[in-house]
């Protein structure tokens, strides 16, 4: 959800530095730029210790849900979708309070949605091939849409799914951004992907 369907308000820095402590500079140092994926890092923890960070991670997240707020070209992309028929679901590393929170404040339905009550995470490519699987439909018939290119698009690729990035303030601009992964499709606006949609793909509706 962070960052593709809502505005992402968590301060991640300061909630790595709470959870990591001592360690956090040093392994910021060595993901050498890329971001820190703390849920597979503490999962490696003594069970005590993981749970207390789980607790952390959780209060910064009930935080952020104050300030949920639906980010631009999401709606028209959903009532794009509605009026086309074509199903939509959510793969976040959220919990499922979020993710209930979400459809309850914006009126959007995603089904299925996946949270991080779902093992393994993303960017293993097993939630979204539980949805393909839930829709008995292939994953090639399905586009991964996100704004994390090691997460979302790695999922997808991992799914043999289309991909799609979205990069509202233009952090994957360098080609060599993409010297690891390439997604099919790169916006900078939700509002950006009917036309790719349509000029890519045969929408097949449900009905």
């Amino acid at each position: 959800m962070d960052g593709t369907l809502t505005v992402p308000v968590i301060d991640f820095g300061a909630m790595y530095r709470e959870v990591l402590g001592n360690e956090y500079e040093s392994i910021r140092s060595r993901s050498r730029g890329t971001s820190i994926d703390i849920l597979h890092h503490i999962e490696t923890w003594e069970p005590e210790k993981q749970q207390k960070a789980y607790e952390v991670i959780t209060e910064f997240e009930r935080r952020g849900l104050k300030q949920l707020e639906i980010m631009p070209g999401a709606m028209e992309l959903c009532e794009f979708l509605d009026d086309k028929k074509i199903r939509r679901g959510l793969v976040t590393r959220n919990v499922k309070e979020s993710v209930d929170l979400f459809h309850i404040r914006f009126g959007m339905k995603f089904i299925p949605a996946l949270s991080r009550e779902f093992r393994p995470y993303k960017p293993d490519p097993a939630p979204l091939l539980h949805i393909c699987s839930e829709w008995n439909i292939p994953p090639n018939e399905v586009i991964m849409v996100g704004d994390s290119l090691r997460d979302d698009v790695g999922c997808g690729k991992g799914a043999g799914a289309f991909t799609c990035l979205l990069d509202e303030q233009g952090k994957y601009d360098s080609p060599e951004s993409f010297a690891e992964i390439q997604p099919d499709f790169k916006v900078s606006s939700l509002r950006d992907l009917h036309p790719i949609l349509e000029e890519n793909f045969e929408l097949i509706s449900d009905s």
